[in-house]
Formats: structure tokens, sequence, C-alpha cells
């Protein structure tokens, strides 16, 4: 690990506050997607069950994932399985929802690789992969 004086922070600070960041990122959108999820899987679920269904699925990759980062390198396994299955999920759901548009009256979380959410669930896997790669112990 470098250190270097004056107000620069350490390699290991940096980490640690990246992965704050990413972590709250994840938490945000755990909560987002389970609301709405579950209001789209209680109100209106026969309009597009397919889409809700899956909002359901992305709602609980999203938890197991801020679980897994929160939880650290213990859980490094499961984050990298949670982050690695939202990234197949979000380019499967992305194509999809773009070349079968019948099954996503009401777009999903994932769906249109995430436009809905400015497209942070297309890039945020990527992210975090690539935090847990770096892996410097929290």
């Amino acid at each position: 690990m470098r250190t270097e004086t004056g107000n620069q922070q350490t390699d290991g600070s940096k980490h640690r506050s990246a992965g704050k960041i990413l972590i709250s990122f994840y938490l945000i959108l755990a909560i987002a997607a389970t609301g709405r999820s579950c209001y789209q899987l209680l109100s209106k679920f026969e309009q597009a069950p397919v889409a809700y269904s899956l909002s359901a699925v992305a709602a609980a990759v999203y938890i197991v994932a801020t679980v897994a980062l929160i939880k650290g390198v213990r859980w490094r396994a499961v984050a990298q399985a949670a982050l690695a299955f939202e990234l197949v999920g979000v380019l499967v759901v992305g194509t999809l929802s773009l070349t079968h548009k019948e099954l996503f009256a009401h777009p999903s979380v994932w769906s249109y690789f995430g436009q809905g959410y400015l497209f942070i669930p297309l890039v945020l896997p990527v992210i975090g992969m690539w935090w847990l790669k770096s892996g410097v112990e929290r």
C-alpha cells in the first residue's frame, strides 16, 4: 500500500472511498428496484408479467450484490457472481426489450439496457467487478 504525505489519500483509503460510493449506488438501486417491483407485482402484474417478474429478479440481484459488497472479502465470490448475473441480465433483457417489445409493455429495471435508470445498471456491474478485482482489503 502506497502512502503519501500532505492531503493526498493512501491507495487503500482511495479504494475504500470508491467502495463506499459503489455500495451506496447499489443500496439506492436495491431500494428503488424493490419498491418499484413490489408496486408492479401487486398492482399490475397481469399487464406485463415477464417485465414485472424480471423487475423482481433485478431487485433480488441488487439486494444480494449490496449485502455481499458490504460483507467484503469473505463474500467476494458472492459479490462477483451477483455482479456477473446483473451484467448478463442487463444485456439479455436489454436485447429482448428491443427485439420483443410486446413482452415489455412497461419497462423493467434492466429494459433497454437500464435506460430508465440512466444506464447505471449496465455500467455499475463493470465498475463493481473492476473494484473487486483491484482487491485492496477493506
